[in-house]
Parts: structure tokens; C-alpha cells; sequence
């Protein structure tokens, strides 16, 4: 069984668990609808416009982890103080690291890795945390553009698994992933 377990904005919020699978992405990515189908049920919150998840969200997976949905980053529209706020909140909840299992970097098919999931790629490379980059939004794409989108954005990453949230493809790849990081 699937369950909400809390929501935190820094570590004296943070629940105790022992394996986590963190999801990250740029606002508008798909993060929330990726989470929605991958657990075939409605536990991110979809909205119309970026940037609404503010929270960090934890959620029970079948008693074998915890899934980790954080706020998106790089929204433009967030103020000074809500983008330091982020970046506190974030260095929070990453110093659990012996806990992340796995981090699950939601990426764009269509434009590939942008300044800021690069800026996010290198936080998690330094940090020394093991990531698969979910290329997500395949359904969007031709088979031609998305073989040329794969040669052109992700030639020389092995850790890509190019999925669709929205017609739910390859999300049994994704999740193998996840399950070989336990």
C-alpha cells in the first residue's frame, strides 16, 4: 500500500526512514505527473502553472522506501527570498545522503539538459549521490527526433531511461532502475 506520510520544509520535519528515492526537476517538467503514474495513483499534486509544489513530500512505497517528491527548480517567477528559502531547504534535506538511494532527475526530451538541470547534475555529482536522468515527455516526439534528441542531449550518459508520464511508457524501465538501487 501507497501512503502520504508527511510534509517538511526542513529537517526537524524530515521523517525517520531507512531508503529513499528522491525526485527532482525543473518546474514544468512532468515531475508530478511522472510520480502520479509511475505509482498508478494520484500522490504529487498536478497544477496548471509551474512552481506549485513548495513542500518536501514523503510518501511510504509498499513499506520497501520512502519516494521523495521535492519542490521544482528553476521557476523564474519565485522571489529572492523563496529561491534562498529553496536552496536552504534543499542542502536540508540532501544531508541525509546516506538515506538517498537514488535520485530520479526528471529532464525535458525535447531540449535536453537546460542550465539549470545542469547546475542540479553537477550538485548531485558533487555530492557523490547515484541519479538515473528520467528524459521524460518521449510521447511528444517522432521516433526520428526522439533518436535525434537521444544522439544530440544524452549521447555518453548510460544512466537515461526515456519515459512518458502522460501515456505511460517505459515506466516499468524507470522503475527497474529504481528497484536495482534498493
Amino acid at each position: 500500500m501507497i501512503r502520504f506520510i508527511c510534509s517538511a520544509v526542513d529537517k526537524t520535519g524530515f521523517p525517520q526512514t531507512e531508503k529513499e528515492i528522491v525526485f527532482v526537476g525543473r518546474s514544468n517538467v512532468g515531475k508530478s505527473s511522472l510520480i502520479n503514474a509511475l505509482y498508478k495513483q494520484k500522490l504529487a499534486y498536478v497544477g496548471k502553472t509551474p512552481g506549485k509544489t513548495k513542500l518536501i513530500n514523503f510518501f511510504d512505497i509498499n513499506g520497501e522506501y520512502t519516494a521523495v517528491d521535492v519542490p521544482g527548480y528553476g521557476y523564474a517567477r519565485r522571489s529572492k527570498a523563496e529561491a534562498v528559502q529553496f536552496a536552504r531547504m534543499m542542502d536540508d534535506y540532501f544531508s541525509r545522503k546516506e538515506l538517498i538511494k537514488l535520485v530520479v532527475m526528471i529532464v525535458d526530451t525535447r531540449i535536453g539538459l537546460t542550465s539549470d538541470d545542469l547546475d542540479m547534475k553537477e550538485y548531485l555529482d558533487l555530492h557523490d549521490l547515484n541519479y538515473v536522468l528520467a528524459a521524460n515527455k518521449i510521447d511528444k516526439l517522432s521516433n526520428n527526433e526522439l533518436m535525434n534528441n537521444k544522439h544530440r542531449f544524452f549521447n555518453g550518459y548510460d544512466n537515461v531511461v526515456y519515459v512518458s508520464a502522460e501515456k505511460k511508457k517505459n515506466l516499468d524501465q524507470l522503475e527497474a532502475y529504481i528497484k536495482a538501487h534498493l
